[in-house]
This record gives structure tokens, sequence and C-alpha cells, in this order.
């Protein structure tokens, strides 16, 4: 199956969409308003410390003050505070201040905050979580930069290897590499993606890791907390990093500056696959052309139609979420009740992983899929459940379904849930429950006709309606619309789009740009 990403930029925002065999399974958006993501790494101040939750709120620039517990602090936390604290008075390179810095001295795994951190202290902190709700961002002390191959982990001196990697030569191979390149007071994971890299390709990585870090300690120098020291990539390249491999065919791209990041974030994590970076030029805008926008309009609604006339009901909570699965009118003559709901619930759980992604859906989340007798049965969908989850990043744990047929999953929690409104208020009645007489309708489409072509000077105008609206005013020889070209001596076409609403007429010029009274 094929894997396209589209990535829509506007002023505001990038919209990011994976489609897998042209299904949309994951929409992300990063606002352009310098909100805070995670992997973010800020020179915060200790505003406050919280000795019976064993933790401290930290003024990182945001409405919220951040949160830290002392656990969340790091076993090193003692080597880094010490390098902050003292960075700006050496008298050594940074660099090598940095290299003789002693990582003995750990932090105690039982120990008190109040004894580490103190009200007006600065910190370096890092985000693991996204403001959510009434609380604020959620913190660590232990800093760990991403790559696509590697995670840098200063004041660290330990190699680990994805476990996922299976080969025990392979192992050995990528950690007698990586200790050769690898500086002082630097420790290392090695991720699943550096399976068969060649040297050249991790010793380039591990440096453009290092020199990010290190490209913030001029800032910790002369500290004015709250300030952001570095960022992670872009939501973008985060997505590319960790899901680019041979599977993807196409990532189409709205904005030739957004190509240009791509195509040099891929030259370094995978060259070979440059080429799959496309600028597209056509006039509708993107997500219309890959049929983006309508998969979104379907898919993030409170009802969620799939299979057969079977849907799912979504409600968002405080504590959890809540997924309700329907057979709806779904039904076949010959099979039991049993068998029916046990398809229906197979079908449900493909729509359930699928949204959890989509929406990205964290937390607490419970499914109540329809009630099955058949123990055999409820073992299946589990297993099914499970296999459809492994493609999921977000750590999670799934529980066995209950005789009740209830499921619960955990899923790790970063950022807010997503969620689009995909309602609207009806064109025709503006809100108000009522619209006009159909029966006066061409006179009222007539009324804002003669306004364009003899108050505005419009010679060739375009009616974009409903089909069932066309239908009636291009019926018969001697047509409403045929009348309308000869009375006002213009050139009137009419196009169709089942968007519109049943009444609703969208006006276009001879440029096919909106007009409007």
């Amino acid at each position: 199956m094929d894997k396209d990403l589209i990535i829509d930029v506007s002023s505001t925002e990038v919209s990011i969409a994976l489609l897998d065999d042209h299904r949309l399974i994951e929409l992300n958006k990063e606002q352009n308003n310098g909100s805070y993501s995670v992997g973010d790494v800020y020179l915060g101040k200790v505003k406050r410390i919280m000795p019976a939750l064993n933790a401290a709120f930290v003024d990182i620039g945001d409405e919220k003050d951040a949160f830290i517990h002392y656990l969340d602090l790091g076993l090193s936390f003692k080597a880094l505070d010490y390098f902050l604290r003292h960075i700006g008075q050496n008298k050594k390179s940074y660099k090598d201040f940095f290299s003789s810095v002693k990582l003995g001295d750990i932090l105690e795994k039982e120990g008190k905050i109040a004894d580490v951190l103190k009200p007006g202290q600065h910190i370096v902190t890092q985000i693991v979580k996204e403001p959510i709700s009434t609380k604020g961002s959620r913190l660590t002390a232990e800093i760990s930069i991403a790559g696509r191959n590697m995670v840098l982990i200063p004041f660290s001196d330990k190699v680990s290897i994805s476990q996922k990697i299976v080969s025990k030569e392979e192992k050995k191979r990528l950690e007698r590499l990586v200790y050769s390149i690898l500086p002082p007071n630097y420790g290392v994971i090695i991720r699943t993606a550096a399976e068969g890299k060649k040297a050249a390709v991790l010793d380039g990585e591990l440096r453009s890791l290092i020199k990010k870090w290190e490209d913030s300690w001029s800032s910790m120098a002369k500290p004015h907390p709250p300030q952001l020291l570095f960022t992670e990539n872009s939501r973008t390249t985060t997505i590319l990093r960790d899901l680019l491999n041979d599977s993807f065919s196409n990532i189409y791209v709205n904005d030739e500056n957004v190509v240009t990041e791509i195509k040099d974030y891929i030259s370094l994590i995978a060259p070979e696959q440059e080429k799959i970076v496309k600028l597209y030029k056509g006039s509708e805008p993107i997500f219309d052309h890959f049929d983006v926008s309508k998969q979104i309009r379907g898919a993030f609604g409170k009802v969620v139609p799939f299979k057969q006339g079977a849907y799912l009901v979504i409600e968002h909570t405080e504590a959890l979420h809540v997924i309700d699965v329907n057979s709806g009118i779904r039904a076949k003559s010959g099979i039991d009740q049993e068998q029916n709901a046990f398809e229906v619930n197979m079908n449900a759980a493909d729509e359930v992983a699928r949204q959890l992604r989509l929406r990205d859906m964290g937390g607490i989340i419970i499914v109540d899929f329809i009630d099955m007798d058949s123990n055999d049965h409820r073992v299946k969908l589990y297993k099914h459940m499970l296999s459809l989850m492994e493609k999921d990043r977000a750590k999670h744990n799934i529980l066995p379904i209950t005789k009740f047929g209830l499921l619960q999953i955990t899923r790790q929690r970063v950022r807010p849930a997503t969620e689009i409104n995909t309602s609207e208020v009806c064109p025709s009645c503006k809100g108000t429950g009522k619209i006009s007489s159909t029966i006066i309708i061409d006179e009222t489409i007539e009324r804002e006709l003669a306004y364009y072509v003899k108050e505005k000077g419009y010679k060739n105008l375009t009616m974009k309606v409903n089909p069932v609206l066309e239908a009636y005013l291009t019926k018969g020889l001697f047509s409403i619309l045929r009348k309308w070209n000869f009375k006002y001596k213009s050139k009137i076409k009419i196009v169709t789009s089942t968007d519109n609403a049943l009444l609703e007429v969208i006006w276009l010029d001879s440029n096919n740009e909106r007009v409007d009274i």
C-alpha cells in the first residue's frame, strides 16, 4: 500500500495529512503562533516548590506555570545544574568545561525536591507534555535530542540500543561504532532506524545533534529566563523522522520554502528518497485535490460511519474518551445476531484504531463494543485490536475485553486531542431554522443576478449550485437559465457541487473568483 504525506501551508498553520492507500490515518496541525511543543528545551525559573507533591512549578514563559516532579529531574541533574551555574564563570572554553564536568554524583531516587531546587533558581528543562485543559506543560530535566537514527543524551556516558534490533552482531557493531565517535559526557540511544547504517551517516547525525546542544551554551552563560534554548524539529520534519521509510510514495507540499526545508532534511536522513518530495501547483486547494478535506469532514464528527451502515459515537470528557459501537441499519439475512455483532465489532476495531491516531486521543479510552456471548469471539476481537495498534507510535496498553463488551485502552497523552468542528451554519437559513419559500427561489436568484449585471457590470458569471437546483434552472428547451442569458445579454453558466446546500448559490466571475453582494 502507498503512503502519501500531504502538507498544506497557510499563513497561520501547517496542516499535515498522512494517507495510507489514499485513506486519512493521521492529521497534525502546527500553529505559527509560537506555541509550546513537545521536545522544546527552555531555560526556566523555579516559581514555587510543592513539598506535598515532591514537585515544583517552573516559569517557561507560558500563561500557566509548567510542572516538574522530582523523579523527572533525572539521575544526572547535579551535573546539569553545576554546568548551568558555572558556565558563565569558568575560564575554559565551553566545550572544555562541558567535558570536565563530573558525572559520578547522581541524584537519589527517594530524595526531596526541596533539597535540590529553590524558588528563583534557573533550570534547563524540556517539554514532554503540552498544556492540556487546566494543566500547564509537563517538564523533564533529562534532556534528550532526537534524530532519525539516534537520541543524544547530554551528561551521560552510556550507549543503549533499541530492542527491536534483533541481530546480536549488528548490536555489537553499532555499539562499538558509536562508542568510537562519542565525545566525553554524552550518551546515546541507538534507534531501530540505525540498523545497517554506515559509520559516515551515524557520525554526521551525531555531529548535528551535538551542535544543536552546544549552540545553546551561549544562552546559558548569559541567562535571561524564561527563554527558549532550542526547539525540536518542526512537526513536519518530526513526522518524517519517525515515519519515513521505503513505503513512502510521495510527499506533496504547496509551499516552496517548506519543500526546500523537507528536501534538506531528507538529504541528511535518507538521501535516496529526496525525489519523492514534490511541489503542488494545482489551482484548487491541496487538501481538496487529494480528497483530504472530505475525509476530515467525515471522520471528525461526533458520529463516524464505517462499513455497511454501522457507526461509532465518540464523546470526549475531561477524564476519558468514550467510543460506542452501533450496528445501525446493518443486517444480513441468514446470519445470526452473534455473528452479526462479531463482524460489526471487527470492522469497528479498524475504525477505532484509525480514530485514535487521527484525533491523537490520549489518556483513558473506553470502547463499548456490541455484546457478544462467545468468549472465542471476544478473544479474536482483542487480538485483532492488538495487531491494529502495533502501527501506533504512541505508547499504549490494551486490557482484555470484559464480558460486557468493554475494552479499555490507555494511550500516551502528550498534547490535547485534535478536535475539528465539522458542523456549519446553514447558508440558506443562516442558523434560524427557516428558509425562503422554494416557489420564489428563481426570483431571489434573479434579483442577485440583476444586481451583478446592472450594478456591478459583470458580463460573465458562473453559478455554483446543488445538482437539484441546477436541474430546476436548466429544465426544458426554454429553461430559466436560457431566459436569463437572453434577458440580461450576459454569459451565465452553471456548475454543480454536492457541497452546496439545496438552495445555496455561489457566484463566480470569469476568473473563478467568488463575488459577493
